[in-house]
């Protein structure tokens, strides 16, 4: 299925303070997610595969490396044999990267909140508005309910993340 998310990322330097934010507005826990993001090498769009203890599919995605909340089309796989399909894609495509990270995983409505702590890089949040349950949200109406969780979150422009974690390890080795 192909769905949309308006969604942003920022360096998060008060976690605990976005989580209590969520607690206090009744958001859903969904869990702690330990997951293995596995990129491949693709010549348009990024894939990867991720295994988790709660979310584990193969996903495809479209997003614009830019500032502020940004439109990512997507398309989810839900996989059983992650190793399996991780080794099968290995071979075919070779593999770009691989991100872990420790992911707590929230839900207001169809606004999906994601605190995670990336080894080498830090905390960040992510704000996931979407229309994969609620196929009625507009990109406008997303648009809007991501900006309000910025403003809520008091995220300053400054620690907007234009690109994913993927890219941020890759640079990281680079440098």
């Amino acid at each position: 299925m192909n769905y949309i998310n308006v969604e942003i990322k920022a360096k998060c330097f008060h976690p605990e303070k976005v989580e209590a934010f969520l607690v206090s507005h009744n958001a859903q826990f969904i869990g702690i997610d330990y997951q293995k993001d596995t990129y491949f090498n693709v010549t348009s769009g990024r894939l990867k595969l991720r295994q988790g203890n709660i979310e584990n599919n193969f996903i495809f995605y479209n997003r614009p490396d830019q500032d502020g909340p940004k439109q990512s089309d997507f398309s989810l796989l839900n996989i059983a044999d992650g190793k399996s399909t991780e080794n099968f894609f290995a071979k075919v495509l070779g593999i770009k990267v691989i991100v872990e990270k420790k992911r707590k995983i929230f839900f207001i409505e169809n606004v999906k909140f994601h605190l995670d702590e990336i080894a080498g890089l830090g905390s960040f949040v992510e704000i996931e508005a979407g229309n994969k349950n609620y196929p009625d949200k507009s990109v406008e109406t997303l648009q809007q309910q991501c900006e309000f969780y910025m403003d809520a979150f008091e995220i300053k422009k400054e620690d907007l993340i234009n690109h994913s974690y993927s890219d941020m390890l890759l640079q990281k080795t680079i440098s």
